[in-house]
C-alpha cells in the first residue's frame, strides 16, 4: 500500500526544487550549476525541470544568464505537488506483502498500519510547503 520509497525522478525533483527555494529570488541558476549543487545528472535534471516549467512550478529563461527559477512563491508549491509532477502516485495500492489485492475488504497483516503511514505522510507532504525550508533553516 505505502510507496515512500521515492523514484530517483522525485526524489530529483525534491532536491531542485529544494535548491531553487533556497535562493529565493536570486538570478536564475543555470542548469550545469544547479546539477552540481544538488548532484544529479545534468541531462536527468533537463527532463525533471521539463516537467515543473510544463507545471508552472518553475521558470526556464534562455540565454546568457539564463536559467531556472521558481514560478510561483515557495508558499504557493507543496511537497505534494513537486512528487506529482515527478509521477509520485498518492494512491499506489501496492501492498507490502506482494499481494495484488491488498485492501481493506482483503487486507495483508501490515494493511492497516502501512495504509495510515501513507496518509499521513500525503497529509505531511499536502500541506508542507517549500517555504518551510527557509523557516526550518532560520530556526538551525
Amino acid at each position: 500500500m505505502l510507496n515512500l520509497t521515492l523514484t530517483h525522478t522525485a526524489e530529483y525533483a525534491l532536491r531542485a526544487m529544494t535548491a531553487l527555494a533556497m535562493k529565493g529570488d536570486k538570478l536564475p541558476v543555470n542548469a550545469r550549476d544547479l546539477a552540481a549543487e544538488t548532484e544529479i545528472p545534468v541531462h536527468y535534471l533537463n527532463k525533471i525541470m521539463r516537467r515543473l516549467v510544463d507545471a508552472d512550478f518553475v521558470i526556464s529563461s534562455k540565454g546568457h544568464g539564463g536559467g531556472f527559477k521558481l514560478g510561483k512563491a515557495a508558499s504557493r508549491i507543496s511537497y505534494l505537488d513537486v512528487l506529482k509532477v515527478a509521477g509520485y502516485d498518492t494512491e499506489d495500492k501496492r501492498c507490502v506483502f506482494g499481494r495484488g489485492g491488498c485492501d481493506s475488504n482483503h487486507p495483508c497483516p501490515m494493511h492497516d498500519s502501512w495504509s495510515s503511514l501513507n496518509n499521513n505522510f500525503v497529509v505531511w507532504a499536502r500541506k508542507t510547503t517549500l517555504a518551510s525550508l527557509k523557516k526550518s533553516r532560520q530556526n538551525m
